[in-house]
């Protein structure tokens, strides 16, 4: 059974990598192309508020695009500032951050047996903490969910925002338009990974017409589930963590379900009972 990463091509080329070192057959199918701001105006005037006074009481990133994108225009020369707080939503987030200079001690992430790794998650080691007039800034891609910034204005806190990429439909090149062919083709051979509902939602557009009852995909949060079931999916997996090894896991006892449901004899006629 083949793998199919959906996530955006830089990151699925690091997922690719892992988990064919875990012994999958993996392939990537980017449903969600990503690209810089068209303004950088706004980036620079939230960095100045990064590293100004009055001094941010915490700085939320969506995810590891959002960090990677802000912190490629950052100033030269400056260091993330002492005491402020940079949160993310999941392991993703908060080891992008940690590679961009975060000291690990201001990172703040969602424990590793989280449930969920989400904003939800994220709000239950903020939430015993005063935020009134409290300044927060969000950077994110374009729009986004607004859950956790609503929640922290409820608390009376400050809350900007700053789009640091954008998203975008993909438009797959010849080997990618192949991949969706087989794929629709051979259903029950490939196994979808979705990060995100906007990629079922991309993968919707691109193949309007798609019949996936006897696919399988695999998703990283209940949301994303919601979605593919949406879809159509036959069969929709949850994963306990956002990650290759996790990814791998489920893959293998889903092939080994698949053979186990093949190799059962066909049910037989009914047996008629006798007076």
């Amino acid at each position: 059974m083949r793998l199919i990463v959906t996530r955006p091509a830089a990151q699925a080329a690091d997922w690719l990598l892992a988990l064919r070192a875990l012994g999958q057959d993996a392939v990537a199918l980017p449903l969600i192309d990503i690209s810089p701001a068209e303004d950088p105006a706004p980036l620079h005037a939230a960095w100045a508020a990064v590293l100004g006074e009055p001094a941010l009481a915490l700085v939320m990133f969506v995810s590891a695009n959002a960090v990677q994108h802000f912190f490629a225009l950052a100033p030269d020369g400056c260091g993330w500032p002492a005491g402020l707080r940079a949160a993310g939503p999941g392991p993703g987030t908060a080891t992008a951050l940690i590679e961009a200079g975060v000291p690990p001690g201001q990172v703040v992430q969602p424990p590793s047996d989280a449930e969920t790794f989400d904003s939800e998650s994220l709000w239950s080691l903020l939430s015993g903490e005063d935020w009134a007039a409290r300044q927060v800034l969000v950077v994110r891609g374009g729009e986004g969910r607004d859950w956790l910034a609503e929640t922290l204005r409820e608390r009376g806190a400050r809350v900007g925002f700053v789009a640091a990429y954008r998203r975008h439909a993909p438009q797959p090149g010849a080997e990618g338009v192949a991949l969706l062919a087989r794929a629709q083709a051979e259903p029950a051979q490939h196994l979808w990974v979705f990060s995100s509902s906007q990629a079922v939602g991309h993968l919707r557009l691109l193949a309007p017409d798609a019949d996936w009852r006897e696919a399988c995909a695999l998703a990283s949060h209940p949301r994303i589930a919601q979605a593919a079931r949406g879809l159509g999916f036959g069969q929709v997996l949850l994963l306990p963590a956002p990650t290759p090894a996790a990814v791998a896991a489920v893959a293998v006892a889903a092939a080994a379900a698949a053979v186990a449901a093949a190799s059962q004899p066909p049910a037989g006629p009914p047996i008629e009972s006798r007076p």
